[in-house]
This record gives C-alpha cells, sequence and structure tokens, in this order.
C-alpha cells in the first residue's frame, strides 16, 4: 500500500496530507490569507508525519503540486519535496495544481472552469469536463464579460478558485456558477499522485522545475 505525502503551496493555502493508496488519511493546513509557507511548511509535514503515526522513512514518494500559482510559493514547496526525496531516495511526483482543484467540484454535468488569480484582470484557467478529464489546457487568459462564452452557451460552467471573486463581477449569465472560497489543497492530490505511483510517472529530482506559466517579474521598489 503506497504511502504518499502531498505539498501544496501554491496560493496562501500552506497544505499537507499523507495519503494511502489514494485515500487522504491527515490533511494539515492554514489559508490565513497570509504567505505562511516558509515558517509553517516543516512543521506541518512533522505534524502530518505523527498524526499518521509514520516516520519520513516510510513513505513510498513525495508529491508536490507543480503550478501555475505564486512564484514564491511553487519554490518553497518544490526546494521542500525536492531535499525530501534527496535525502530519503524517495520518487518525486508532480500534480497540476489546477487538475487537483477542479476535483473540489461535484458536477453532473457541464463543465469546470478552475482559475488562480494573475493580478489585474487576469486569471490562469483550465477547463475539465465533470468526469475531471481536461478539455482545454492552461491559459494566462484576460477577463471580460464575454471570457467562456463558448462553454455558457452549451451549458453549466461551474467557476472555482481564487479568481472566481473578481469572474462573478464580470460574468453574468445564467449557466454561471461560482463555486466561492475554495483554494488548491494536498487533500485532493493523493488520488491523483497515486496513479502516476502506480504508473511509475515520475519527475527527475535534480531538474524538475514549477510550472509558472508566466516569467516571474521583479519590480522596483517604489521608495
Amino acid at each position: 500500500m503506497s504511502v504518499i505525502l502531498s505539498i501544496e503551496t501554491a496560493t496562501t493555502n500552506c497544505s499537507v496530507a499523507i495519503s494511502k493508496a489514494g485515500k487522504t488519511i491527515v490533511l494539515k493546513e492554514d489559508n490565513s490569507k497570509n504567505y505562511s509557507h516558509a515558517e509553517s511548511l516543516h512543521v506541518f509535514i512533522n505534524a502530518v508525519l505523527k498524526e499518521a503515526g509514520i516516520t519520513s522513512k516510510d513513505l513510498d514518494a513525495v508529491a508536490i503540486s507543480k503550478g501555475p500559482g505564486s512564484y514564491t510559493g511553487l519554490r518553497i514547496g518544490v526546494s521542500a519535496a525536492k531535499g525530501l526525496c534527496f535525502a530519503l531516495d524517495k520518487p518525486l511526483i508532480s500534480v497540476p495544481t489546477l487538475e487537483a482543484l477542479a476535483h473540489q467540484v461535484k458536477a453532473n454535468d457541464g463543465v469546470i472552469v478552475t482559475m488562480l488569480d494573475a493580478r489585474r484582470l487576469e486569471v490562469y484557467a483550465a477547463i475539465f469536463d465533470s468526469n475531471y478529464n481536461r478539455i482545454r489546457e492552461t491559459e494566462a487568459q484576460i477577463l471580460d464579460e464575454n471570457a467562456f462564452t463558448d462553454y455558457l452557451t452549451t451549458g453549466k460552467v461551474y467557476f472555482v478558485g481564487n479568481g472566481v471573486e473578481k469572474t462573478k463581477d464580470l460574468i453574468k449569465h445564467e449557466n454561471a456558477f461560482f463555486v466561492e472560497d475554495k483554494l488548491p489543497s494536498a487533500s485532493q492530490m493523493g488520488m491523483l499522485a497515486f496513479d502516476k505511483y502506480k504508473n511509475g510517472d515520475f519527475e527527475d529530482v535534480a531538474y524538475f522545475e514549477p510550472y509558472y506559466l508566466k516569467d516571474f517579474v521583479a519590480l522596483k521598489s517604489s521608495k
């Protein structure tokens, strides 16, 4: 029975879980609206291992949320995952952040649009059917009242993620449903990571990099 540690740091939610055979058995997370990953991540890792009654040596793999998302958050999560994999000689599994987020929505029909805030009127968005099959790849998309019209005119569209808040102010359509207050969580990563584990779909620990989608741009201080 595979035991996988999952780490999610793509947004303000610092989230860590232990899963067995794809089922989450322990979850520790904090979405205090501030990025506390540097202070909290390793504390949470130790906490879930203790609660699960195992040590790091009992892990079969480490899964990391690969992005897109916060540049700094992703770097912290990936660095921690790589460090564990190197130290323990365990495989590294990457889970697309927006795919895991889609599993927070239970829909019988229509499509699921997972979206993360990319500042201003832009989001990182991917689209899945009600069975969580990806039907549009992740894109950096500018929002306006006509965004996602092709999907809205043919059926229900469920929007989820921290890009929802600004989306609901722009899109007014009877087929638009907004699932609020949801962020990527390690609780949805276990099943996806387990599928990859069974297929031996591992990352190169030395060369793996997060999926930023856009290059990081450092802004000059106004002071």
